[in-house]
């Protein structure tokens, strides 16, 4: 049956699991990730299903019927016996909230489900609601993929509604073996790992930051190490210095020498200043002149280059106008070939055409 007239009435998302068949006390995962699960209504039939799309299969396609029962096993993990699938069905979810929104309509479901066969047996019809079909049938019910329907199919057993005494016994054993630490597990298994894939990246942010603090350890040493040289350096300088004016002298002695160099390289500069007076506005002259000359020599230049590049110009616009009218040229002998082409190939047909007709 294909979902295409059936109507979501609810869905949520959480890890779906299957018990072992093998062991019938080990939950198997269905993924790694958590799937949607949603409640699904068909009016055509009155049946209401439990559908889990995980690829391209079904992982979860249960029928709702009024003696299912959802069990809550911990606070984020509840399950369910499908007795037409031959399985327990199990779902972890994120917070106990949905686990609770889960089971209500769960509960709803179910109910709706015991008046569609109440009001179907009341018609007197020896037919099942929750399956559409009479007693006498057992068809196969195509499996809902997300690629729609056919991809994959399951074949249910058209058995009655409510299990037999031997079957009811073997559920309730599977239900009982199973422990409640194993389900547990298994429900925060997925929340476990993501948890580690945080703290995995939380490690390398830190290993990081501690190859970066290690480098600017180093380079801090280094600059340490450096100033530890300048120090021994300046040190080594302070000790090859002359040592300073003898004390027998005394400091007045000398001051007056000081003063005295001072005087005497003042009388130098004014010389120097009286000598060099004369020259140097000659000197001055004669290098404004050259300069006046050097800035007319590039102006000059200067004019001589902007019509060299006018002339430039003028020869790339006329370039280019060249270059687009032999384009055009091209253009033009390319479609007068495509006609004579054309115009040959005809010719060609007609003499054909001609020598065919000719006895």
């Amino acid at each position: 049956m294909s979902t295409t007239r059936e109507q979501p009435i609810f869905s949520t998302r959480a890890h779906v699991f299957q018990i072992d068949p093998a062991t019938k006390r080990n939950w198997i995962p269905a993924g790694k990730h958590a799937l949607t699960v949603s409640y699904f209504y068909d009016a055509t039939r009155n049946v209401y299903r439990i559908i889990s799309i995980g690829g391209a299969k079904a992982i979860i396609n249960s029928t709702v019927t009024p003696n299912m029962t959802f069990t809550k096993t911990s606070q984020k993990f509840g399950q369910w016996a499908d007795s037409r699938a031959n399985t327990v069905y199990g779902l972890g979810f994120a917070s106990e909230q949905h686990l609770t929104q889960f089971a209500e309509k769960f509960q709803e479901v179910k109910e709706a489900a015991r008046l569609a066969r109440e009001k179907s047996q009341d018609g007197g019809e020896l037919t099942n609601p929750a399956l559409g079909l009479t007693a006498h049938q057992v068809p196969p019910s195509p499996l809902v993929s997300a690629n729609g329907p056919g991809d994959e199919k399951l074949f249910r057993s058209q058995s009655a509604d409510a299990p037999g005494p031997a079957e009811r016994e073997r559920l309730k054993k599977m239900l009982s073996e199973g422990s409640v630490g194993e389900v547990q597990w298994e429900a925060e298994f997925f929340a476990l790992q993501d948890s580690n894939n945080k703290l995995a990246g939380a490690l390398r942010e830190a290993n990081a930051a501690a190859t970066q603090w290690r480098q600017q350890l180093e380079a801090q040493r280094a600059e340490a190490e450096r100033l530890r040289q300048r120090v021994a350096e300046l040190e080594a300088q302070a000790a090859t210095e002359p040592p300073p004016v003898s004390e027998k002298e005394g400091p007045g002695q000398a001051v007056e020498q000081l003063e005295a160099l001072v005087q005497t390289k003042d009388q130098e500069i004014q010389t120097l200043k009286s000598q060099a007076a004369g020259p140097r506005e000659a000197l001055d002259a004669v290098e404004r002149e050259e300069t006046q000359l050097k800035v007319q020599d590039l102006e000059t230049r200067n004019t001589e280059l902007e019509h060299q590049l006018r002339a430039m110009e003028r020869s790339l616009e006329e370039a280019r106008a060249e270059r687009e009218r032999a384009r055009a040229e091209v253009g033009r002998a390319a479609q007068l070939l495509d006609v004579r082409l054309f115009e040959l190939s005809e010719l060609r047909e007609g003499l054909a055409r001609l020598a065919e007709g000719t006895p």
